[in-house]
């Protein structure tokens, strides 16, 4: 005997809830985290968002003077971002060493940005600038997440600067 099976609303919306309810044990959890905008409020906008799709952060170079952060560049992979920021100042850079990650940056600032300090992962505490001003520190929201793009705004002087958290990429061919 063949018993008929009719599906009444109800019954269709909780075969629905368990159906999303098992995709939604494989959905990827949240890994992304902003921090910023730490600074004043001159300055153009500018954006590594892109940069990152050539891969994790590899160098950095900051341009210094006597009181501020003058200028930015970041190297992506094997790829320089465009330079954002001054000309006035000493240029310094720092090369991560392979497989190394930024997991925290502190700071401080007024009206520009005075100071930055990156941490890495292999223990490294890298300074650049003053010690004077309001103080920031930023990490990431989500364990296992590094730094992996910065915007902000800039003119003669790094005005602002805000810091993007994510997983290291998984796979790059270009680092």
């Amino acid at each position: 005997m063949l018993i008929p099976f009719f599906l009444t609303p109800r019954m269709l919306a909780l075969v629905l809830l368990a159906l999303f309810c098992v995709s939604a044990e494989s959905v990827q959890p949240r890994s992304s985290s902003y921090n910023g905008e730490y600074g004043g409020g001159g300055g153009e906008r500018f954006s590594h968002s892109g940069n990152q799709l050539d891969g994790p952060i590899t160098a950095i170079r900051i341009r210094v003077n006597r009181y501020y952060i003058v200028g930015l560049q970041v190297r992506y992979g094997k790829e320089w971002s465009n330079y954002v920021g001054g000309s006035q100042g000493d240029l310094e850079e720092i090369f991560l060493y392979p497989g190394e990650s930024i997991i925290q940056v502190s700071g401080k600032y007024k009206y520009y940005v005075r100071k930055l300090v990156f941490v890495t992962d292999k223990g490294r505490y890298l300074p650049f600038g003053k010690d004077t001003g309001t103080s920031f520190n930023a990490a990431p929201l989500y364990p296992n997440t590094v730094l992996r793009f910065f915007s902000g705004r800039s003119g003669s002087l790094i005005n602002a600067i805000g810091l993007h958290w994510d997983v290291y990429p998984s796979e790059c061919s270009s680092c």
